[in-house]
């Protein structure tokens, strides 16, 4: 049951329900009584994307078309899926094969500029052997909007995939990646950042397949809700009968600073192989007290002090992203977003 299939069948019926079990949280059959029709093709300007100072090579899709292919497997490469049209649907898929040996960093953007739209969209990403992928993926969605981001990761043996997704939700939001992990040296870093307000909605959810020996995959969540926000975190880590000598750290951490405010969270470590080492942690609460009054005793007020606290506990995922240019865009976004935290 996808969102891609109720976009091409108009089939209400293939929505994941709160019966789906990986689904409980980010119902969308219950929200979507019907679509909106399909986006127009857009034929004007598009404005520049959140990374257009890294480079100059860009793939774009505006309202689920592609307008622009770089065709690029190597080198920094913008992926950019634009919403221009208001209270319309729109899927998208796009493949990327990186060769083996060669290094890639991705730098994709979604970007809703328009109001109340339904999205999909489907990636593929293949790692060749020894080839190394850096995907930083900053959503910024409408506060009206519904939209789905799934991407499919295989690696090769020693191939690395490091991945970041930094998002503000929407009305129904959810931003899933699966990764087919080979063992073999191959590592993974899944790391993610959401920071919600209003009745903001994001789930972001992940599960790697550790199909065989020495293998590592390392990752870090952390969130912020406030006013009646909600986050849902899902991550599951599987390491089969035969996986060896995997590693595997997986943690998610978040503040609610809000009563009405909910974070659903659900870490898995799924072990069928003897000889690893996996662990996971989860923690949700407020911000330091102490620290906050440590803050206004020195005089900043307590917008700004919660602020701060926010940045600083955020901070630790925004520091891991390898790219310079792209981490300081992503250190820009966590303090504009926070600015608004109260």
């Amino acid at each position: 049951m996808t969102l891609s299939t109720a976009l091409k069948t108009g089939d209400l019926t293939a929505l994941p329900s709160r019966r789906d079990e990986d689904w409980r949280w980010t119902d969308l059959r219950g929200l979507l009584r019907t679509l909106p029709p399909a986006a127009p093709a857009h034929d004007g300007d598009v404005p520049a994307g959140p990374f257009a100072e890294l480079t100059s090579t860009e793939t774009l899709f505006v309202n689920g078309r592609c307008v622009a292919d770089a065709e690029a497997a190597s080198g920094v490469v913008a992926l950019r899926f634009v919403a221009l049209a208001d209270k319309a649907s729109q899927g998208a898929s796009h493949a990327l094969v990186v060769k083996p040996g060669e290094h890639l960093v991705i730098l994709e953007s979604h970007e809703g500029r328009a109001s109340a739209y339904v999205s999909d969209v489907v990636l593929d990403i293949a790692v060749g052997k020894g080839a190394s992928v850096e995907r930083i993926v900053l959503v910024e969605d409408e506060a009206e909007a519904v939209n789905v981001v799934t991407a499919e990761v295989v690696l090769a043996p020693g191939a690395r995939y490091a991945q970041t997704v930094l998002t503000g939700g929407a009305r129904r939001q959810r931003i899933e990646t699966r990764v087919s992990h080979p063992g073999a040296h191959a590592e993974v870093r899944l790391d993610g950042a959401y920071l919600l307000d209003a009745q903001r909605h994001a789930d972001q959810t992940t599960v790697v397949t550790h199909a065989g020996v020495d293998g590592i995959t390392s990752q870090l969540t952390k969130g912020m809700v406030t006013d009646q926000a909600r986050g849902v975190f899902q991550g599951r880590i599987v390491v089969a009968e035969g996986a060896d000598q995997t590693d595997a750290r997986m943690g998610h951490h978040a503040l609610i600073l809000s009563d009405k405010a909910e974070i659903d969270a659900k870490p898995e470590l799924l072990i069928f192989a003897d000889d690893v080492s996996c662990a996971h942690g989860n923690t949700i609460g407020a911000l330091d007290e102490n620290a906050l009054f440590y803050a206004e005793q020195r005089g900043i007020p307590e917008v700004e002090a919660k602020a701060m606290l926010t940045e600083a506990f955020v901070g630790e995922v925004v520091d891991r992203i390898e790219h310079e240019g792209a981490r300081e865009i992503a250190a820009a976004w966590v303090a504009r977003k926070l600015g608004g935290v109260r």
